[in-house]
């Protein structure tokens, strides 16, 4: 999924997303994306994509389920049998 697109910036800091790409992400017109800027450039992705990233690179589906799962099995130690 690594393709390369270009776009050129116009007036007043305008940029077109090639259509190709917009299609390829789902991006309809209104979708906020959210560019963040990094040393090695800047990345563009919508808060959602951005969100699924970050679940990734911390390794956790849901920090709520893991802590809940944690709770849980701490009450079993100390329940009475």
């Amino acid at each position: 999924m690594s393709t390369t697109y270009t776009a050129v910036m116009k007036d007043r800091g305008r940029l077109v997303i090639p259509s190709k790409l917009r299609r390829k992400q789902k991006w309809e017109p209104g979708t906020q994306l959210l560019m963040m800027e990094t040393p090695h450039g800047v990345i563009t992705m919508t808060v959602e994509q951005a969100k699924e990233l970050i679940k990734r690179q911390i390794g956790a589906s849901s920090l709520v389920e893991e802590l809940i799962a944690e709770r849980r099995s701490a009450a079993q130690d100390v329940a009475v049998p």
